[in-house]
């Protein structure tokens, strides 16, 4: 009987056991992305850490190009600014027994990434002699570096060489390699460097890579002739032979001497050590992911909010300052400026589940305020005019051609709406009083000179381009009008926490801002709106993000309307994201579904489910649209809302086969909020 008992008691430990083993395996399947056909079609994605941006490629080793944070040269000449590649120290080749490796000759290919460690893996078998893996990542502990880990198990006796070389983009126009081999305190050092200037002088640029050995003594060699920095190794059947690449990449911008700063990270990581490296890198990850999102009862949505996630997380860091362009750190789509993207769609989300990003968002702003009051005066208004598309200078950057630079004011609105939540979410006084109520007040004064007074006391906004970019002179553009009162609004509560009087017009203008309807009540989106085809969501904002409508019957109707005359083939990823919040609020769950679905599903590109700006377009990761996607699920599924009195939960309603929303790490005090059917 006691025998009995014990194999009953032993089996039923073994059986919790293997559920748990089982649950944990399940938890990380859903952190992992995976693509195992290597002739399939392939959208890469980036692997960012805020500062540089790393693009693999599915060939082996490939990496397509290194991304800079907001460093700038001019297109061409007289030509706007332009986001630059950077000096690329992450290009690896191989060969085995004299014969490169690549796509002809290796089987078994797949990729995979990990987004709870931030890491790019790649695995396959080499011309019938070698199992071959590497994973690739860019430090998030050394914002101006990545590291490539390399593991070679050889099946048969082979000879292995690896060579590494600097990829220099036509960015540049005067470039220089050379090898440096150096000793620092007892470590031997074998480095590869390079140097350059970009092709209309605005910026010098400077990277170094060294190998990797963990312990063993091996020596890399300078080919003079490919200026390679490269090794050979001869492995035997069965030996496993590891090593890594690490590089760094600084620019004038961040560094007054980026050659010494390049070499200096890399000694500094050779002297760490690869493990040393990544346990820092995995540490702030897991930081970063104090503040997550979980979907039971879909795994593919699961998969493809928090891959959204990890794309933000990736495009900045806070305390950098910097924001985050359209594109991240992905490529160079509109040219890596700062656009309205940024307050309306990428910042919310930041701002429930990391305030340190948010800051820096705002940061970017603060710093760039002085410039905005240049562009005031320039256009003959007071206050701050902010730049529809913002480099580091701070003025304006939009190509000449566009009448969004002119005319697409509702940016200095968007700002301060931004401004104000940051404030409700951390209820931190000292800043408000010290920079958001400047900010909120330049704002106010802008507005009070770029509006005119009807003669009902009414007041209109003349020769705007709003959110609907397909209509530009407008009057009375309904998100622009709207978030002009908001941003009225919350200079004058501003004030008041602040102890400062406030001008009595701010109310006026705030309060008696036109916003046009149809006979029907359908919100006109213009005054001389018709119905024809829209780029992207306008009057249906002022009920979610905005809140200024708020009755259902209202919202329904807006959305009715609107809904379809977004147009499908060339319009953004973000705007049915707004749908879906209102129907959830609404309690139509089926409904907020669907338009959950239209938010992503036509913009999906395989194999890892990067998200393009349009149907139609195949660009890596539309940060934009992850956004979007973003607050769909936390400010609709799960009814989160940022309110004066901070942020509070909303009835809503979830797709009827989710069990379950969980979102963890909100707000300043890390609140965890669920949403149950």
């Amino acid at each position: 009987m006691k025998i009995a008992m014990r194999i009953h008691a032993i089996c039923f430990i073994l059986g919790i056991i293997l559920s748990v083993t089982s649950l944990k395996a399940e938890e990380e399947r859903l952190w992992q992305l995976h693509a195992v056909d290597i002739q399939a079609p392939y959208a890469p994605a980036p692997m960012a850490n805020g500062c540089i941006g790393i693009l693999p490629q599915k060939e082996p080793f490939a990496v397509e190009h290194v991304m800079l944070n907001h460093v700038f040269d001019a297109a061409s000449p007289h030509v706007v600014s332009r986001v630059m590649r950077g000096i690329n120290p992450f290009c690896l080749s191989m060969k085995i027994d004299n014969k490169k490796v690549d796509t002809s000759n290796i089987s078994g290919w797949q990729q995979t990434i990990d987004m709870r460690r931030a890491v790019h893996r790649t695995g396959f078998h080499a011309l019938e002699k070698a199992d071959v893996s590497y994973e690739l990542c860019a430090l998030r502990n050394l914002p101006y570096a990545g590291l490539i880990r390399v593991t070679i198990q050889a099946c048969k006796d082979m000879l292995l060489e690896v060579r590494s070389e600097m990829g220099i983009p036509d960015d540049y126009s005067q470039s220089s390699i050379r090898y440096r081999e150096m000793e620092a305190d007892g470590n031997r050092m074998y480095m590869l460097e390079s140097d350059a200037t970009s092709r209309f002088g605005y910026r010098r640029v400077a990277s170094t890579s060294s190998f990797l050995f963990n312990g063993e003594q091996i020596k890399p060699m300078y080919d003079e002739a490919t200026r390679e920095l490269f090794f050979s190794i001869q492995l035997k059947k069965g030996e496993t032979f590891c090593f890594s690449l690490v590089g760094s990449v600084c620019s004038s911008r961040d560094f007054f001497d980026p050659y010494n700063e390049a070499e200096r990270q890399v000694i500094y990581a050779v002297h760490e050590g690869e493990e040393a490296l990544m346990q820092a890198h995995y540490r702030l990850w897991d930081e970063l992911w104090q503040g997550d999102i979980r979907i039971e009862g879909d795994d593919d949505a699961q998969r493809i909010v928090r891959f959204a996630l990890f794309n933000l997380y990736s495009s900045c860091r806070g305390g950098s300052r910097l924001s985050i362009p359209p594109m991240g750190l992905s490529l160079q789509g509109y040219n890596g400026h700062i656009f309205w993207d940024t307050e309306l769609w990428m910042y919310p989300p930041m701002l429930l589940l990391n305030q340190d990003i948010a800051r820096s968002m705002l940061d970017y702003r603060f710093d760039r305020l002085p410039a905005a009051r240049k562009k005031a005066l320039a256009y003959g208004y007071r206050g701050a005019m902010f730049p529809w598309e913002s480099d580091d200078s701070g003025e304006e950057a939009t190509p000449t051609h566009a009448l969004t630079g002119p005319f697409e004011h509702h940016i200095t609105a968007d700002i301060g709406i931004a401004c104000w939540n940051y404030y409700c979410v951390t209820r931190d006084v000292r800043w408000l009083q010290r920079e958001g109520y400047p900010l909120l007040k330049e704002i106010a004064d802008f507005w009070t000179s770029r509006v005119t007074r009807n003669q009902d006391g009414s007041y209109s906004i003349h020769n705007v381009t709003g959110a609907d970019e397909y209509a530009n002179g407008v009057t009375d553009n309904a998100f622009t009008n709207g978030a002009a009162s908001l941003a009225l609004k919350y200079a004058c509560q501003a004030a008041e926490i602040c102890g400062e009087k406030v001008p009595e017009i701010w109310r006026e203008i705030g309060e008696n801002i036109r916003v046009l309807q149809f006979e029907n009540g359908v919100t006109r989106e213009h005054s001389t709106y018709k119905g024809e085809m829209i780029k992207q969501a306008d009057a249906n904002l002022l009920a979610y993000p905005l809140g200024l409508i708020t009755d259902e019957y209202r919202q329904r109707q807006d959305l009715e309307y609107y809904a379809e005359r977004i147009d499908q083939k060339d319009g953004p990823a973000m705007s049915y994201s707004v749908y879906c919040v209102q129907y959830a609020r609404m309690g139509e769950a089926d409904k907020a579904y669907e338009m959950f679905r239209r938010c992503y599903e036509p913009n999906l590109r395989k194999p890892f489910g990067v998200i393009s700006e349009t149907p139609t377009s195949n660009n890596p990761y539309f940060m934009t649209g992850a956004g979007g996607l973003l607050q769909a699920v936390l400010n609709g599924f799960c009814g989160l809302q940022i309110t004066d009195e901070g942020i509070v939960q909303l009835p809503s309603a979830l797709p009827s086969h989710w069990k379950r929303v969980t979102v963890t790490g909100v707000g300043s005090d890390k609140k965890t909020y669920v949403r149950e059917r």
